[in-house]
C-alpha cells in the first residue's frame, strides 16, 4: 500500500523493486542476493473475500519447524566438542551462532513467501502488503542485521559457559521453559507496547512500526532506534532475569531455542499470511483454555490502528490482552470462518 506523508520520511511507498538496478545501493542487494522478498514480483497472488474459508495451521508442523531448525547448529556444535575434546570459547560462540540465526531467519522468509503465493493475506481483498519502503531500505537492512548480530551476543554474555556443552543442557526444563518464556516476554512487552500507545512522550519511538498498516516480516523490526534496542535486548533480558528468579536454570543453549521460538512468532506474526495458526508453545493448549492464544490475523488488525486506537498489544499470547481487556475481534479467523480439514503444514524444507 503506497502511504503518502507530510514527511517525506514517513513515506510506505515501496517502487524500488522495479526500478533500474544500477541505481541500487548495497542495500538494495542485499535483498536481492539473499532472496528475501517478502513475495516475488512475477508470480500472482491469490486474492480472498473475508468470508472465504480461512486454512488452519496446528502446532505440530511448526514445532517441528522450530526444533529442527534449533537444534542443528547445537548438533553441530555438540559434534565440535567430541571431535576436538574441546568447546567453543565465547567469542567463537557468538560468531557462530550469530551466522546461525541469521541462516535460520533468511529459510524462514523463503517457506513464508512461496506460502504467501499459495494461501495469499489477509485483508488481501482491500490492500495488498507493503513492501519495504523506499526510504527505509539501509534501516530495514540495519534493523535485521542488529537482530541477529545483537541477541547472540547478549545471550552468550549473560549465559554461555564454555564448561556445559549442547549435551549437558537441562532438557528435563526445557519444554516449560518453551512455554514459559513466550508467556512471560509477552508480559513484558505487553506493558511497554501498550504504554507507548497510550502515552504521547513514548509514542514518538513507536510511530514509525506503525506507519505499515499491512507489514510483512522484514518490517518487524522496523523502527527507531529507542524501540530497536528494548526489542533486541531489553525485553529477552527481563524475560531471562525472571525466568531465572522463578528458578528456571535458562541456561544458554535453553534460552537459544526460546530464541528460536520467538523469532519465528515474530516473523509469522508480521507475515499477514492468510491463514489461522498460533506461535507454536507446549503452553498452547492451556492458553486455548482461556480463550488466550494469538493468531496472525491478532497482530495484523493491531497493525491497522495507531495511537491511543489500538488492541491486541502482544505479540507470542493474546493472555495480557485477555486479562486487561485489549481484545479486538477477529475478521477473517472467527471460528465459523476456519476450515480445519484445510491443514496448512510449515515446510522444513
Amino acid at each position: 500500500m503506497s502511504g503518502t506523508h507530510p514527511n517525506p520520511k514517513d513515506s510506505m511507498k515501496s517502487t524500488w523493486r522495479r526500478q533500474d538496478r544500477s541505481q541500487w545501493s548495497i542495500s538494495h542487494w542485499f535483498f536481492e542476493i539473499l532472496g528475501v522478498h517478502p513475495t516475488d514480483l512475477n508470480k500472482p497472488i491469490p486474492v480472498h473475500p473475508k468470508t472465504d474459508k480461512i486454512p488452519y495451521m496446528g502446532q505440530w508442523s511448526q514445532h517441528r519447524w522450530v526444533l529442527y531448525h534449533a537444534f542443528i547448529p547445537l548438533a553441530l556444535h555438540q559434534a565440535y566438542v567430541t571431535y576436538t575434546g574441546q568447546n567453543l570459547g565465547p567469542i567463537a560462540a557468538v560468531f557462530f551462532y550469530s551466522f546461525a540465526f541469521k541462516l535460520i531467519a533468511i529459510h524462514e522468509l523463503h517457506v513464508m513467501r512461496r506460502m504467501g503465493h499459495i494461501i495469499g493475506f489477509l485483508d488481501g481483498d482491500q490492500h495488498e502488503r507493503d513492501g519495504v519502503p523506499d526510504v527505509g531500505v539501509s534501516k530495514v537492512v540495519r534493523s535485521l542485521m542488529s537482530t541477529s548480530t545483537f541477541r547472540p551476543i547478549m545471550t552468550v554474555f549473560l549465559s554461555y559457559r564454555t564448561a556445559q556443552t549442547p549435551a549437558g543442557m537441562s532438557w528435563a526444563w526445557l519444554p516449560l521453559e518453551i512455554g514459559l518464556y513466550g508467556i512471560i516476554l509477552d508480559f513484558w512487552f505487553y506493558w511497554y507496547h501498550r504504554l507507548m500507545h497510550d502515552v504521547g512522550s513514548l509514542w514518538k519511538y513507536h510511530r514509525t512500526h506503525h506507519l505499515t498498516k499491512h507489514p510483512n516480516p522484514l518490517l518487524t523490526l522496523y523502527a527507531d532506534t529507542e524501540q530497536e534496542i528494548f526489542d533486541i535486548a531489553g525485553i529477552p533480558l527481563l524475560t531471562y532475569i525472571s525466568l531465572r528468579l522463578m528458578g528456571l536454570p535458562m541456561g544458554f543453549y535453553e534460552w537459544w531455542i526460546c530464541h528460536q521460538y520467538v523469532m519465528f512468532a515474530e516473523l509469522a506474526g508480521h507475515s499477514g499470511l492468510r491463514m489461522h495458526a498460533s506461535p507454536p508453545s507446549t503452553l498452547n493448549w492451556l492458553l486455548k483454555l482461556f480463550s488466550a492464544e494469538l493468531v496472525v490475523e491478532d497482530h495484523d488488525l493491531h497493525h491497522r490502528k495507531g495511537w491511543k486506537k489500538s488492541h491486541n498489544y502482544g505479540k507470542q499470547t493474546r493472555l495480557w490482552d485477555r486479562i486487561f481487556g485489549t481484545c479486538r475481534e477477529r475478521i477473517e479467523s472467527v471460528p465459523d470462518n476456519v476450515d480445519y480439514e484445510n491443514q496448512l503444514v510449515m515446510p522444513v524444507f
